[in-house]
């Protein structure tokens, strides 16, 4: 490295004219040899910037630099533009290191690591305190760990609010009233399981074309979070919100291996603390949120609709019923670890 001031200059000279110019210009050379550019990297989201996820990755982002001084850094890119919106080759993108950071739902993540499928158990989780404390503890820190065979750092996993059925005509009060409606699902094995167990007739679509499908009455109806038929205006081509409350679901914050290790290792613990301040953040306000807008969807024309007495507990021993169908694919030891985590 080059120093700022000419070798042959006599350094008694510099003192000469002042101690503490000396002082300082002596010391130059070492203050910039300690100095290094900041890292950045890259956060892809698959929804948009003003999206619940993609409010997430900015207030993490956020808590990453003020957490290390700036001197760590995510650019967040929306719409899955990072990944050419295919969200199985974002997952691999990740591994690979070609994506330095991903926020992707759980069931997504399922596809690649089958005990993701355990957050998606019907009706698993009785509120939302029970689902946090699952993603916050000792299960959700297996899940993430789990993610280390693909090359993937995970941070943290924060929660979606609860899944719900919207419906054209038919208001879901009781257990039979989900017999014959088509609806539209996830393309996930466990959605499709607990409709047909339901006496529905599940749908595998891209969520694309679910607007059009609803408009010209191939399907009857759909199931997905409140702000999803609230943001993509499915009131427009639904008339009852019924809270069956029948799925959980989350998002996984993740790092690929390799941007994980160019984030200087004095960083590290920052960079971790600003995912657990995010999804501390993010569960709070997507919950007082989720209230707002079944207000929201009501003013805009849609029918609100519960259970009746007694019809909840009929669809959840239904659903429950085909979790031994899943207990190979998941793995019975960490089922049975779930279930013993949520019963004590």
């Amino acid at each position: 490295m080059k120093t700022l001031f000419n070798s042959k200059i006599d350094r008694r000279s510099l003192l000469k004219y002042g101690g503490g110019a000396a002082a300082l210009a002596l010391a130059a050379p070492a203050f910039i040899t300690a100095t290094r550019a900041a890292t950045t990297l890259r956060l892809a989201v698959p929804d948009p910037a003003d999206s619940s996820v993609g409010r997430a990755a900015t207030q993490f982002a956020d808590f990453v630099k003020e957490g290390t001084g700036g001197e760590v850094s995510f650019q967040v890119f929306a719409d899955g533009i990072l990944f050419g919106k295919d969200q199985n080759a974002a997952i691999n993108q990740l591994g690979a290191g070609s994506l330095d950071g991903l926020i992707l739902a759980s069931s997504v993540y399922a596809s690649f690591e089958p005990k993701m499928n355990a957050i998606s158990l019907p009706y698993l989780f009785k509120d939302y305190d029970q689902l946090r404390g699952y993603l916050g503890g000792e299960p959700g820190q297996t899940l993430l760990s789990s993610l280390d065979r693909l090359d993937i750092v995970g941070l943290g996993i924060f929660l979606r609010t609860f899944r719900n059925v919207t419906t054209r005509e038919t208001p879901i009060t009781k257990v039979e009233d989900f017999k014959g409606l088509t609806l539209r699902t996830p393309n996930n094995p466990l959605w499709v399981r607990l409709f047909q167990t339901l006496g529905a007739n599940p749908t595998p679509m891209a969520f694309s074309e679910v607007y059009s499908a609803l408009q010209l009455k191939t399907i009857d109806g759909q199931e997905n979070p409140v702000e999803v038929p609230f943001n993509n205006k499915l009131f427009e081509v639904q008339s009852h919100l019924n809270m069956t409350q029948h799925l959980a679901d989350s998002f996984l914050l993740a790092l690929s291996k390799t941007a994980w290790e160019q984030i200087p290792a004095e960083h590290h613990d920052a960079v971790r603390k600003a995912a657990t301040d995010m999804v501390s953040k993010h569960d709070d306000e997507e919950i007082a949120q989720e209230a707002e807008i079944i207000v929201k969807l009501e003013e805009l024309g849609m029918q609100v609709n519960r259970f009746e007495p007694g019809e909840l507990e009929k669809t959840q021993e239904l659903a429950h019923s085909i979790y031994p169908e899943f207990e190979e694919q998941i793995g019975a030891d960490f089922m049975k670890t779930s279930m013993q985590f949520l019963q004590g």
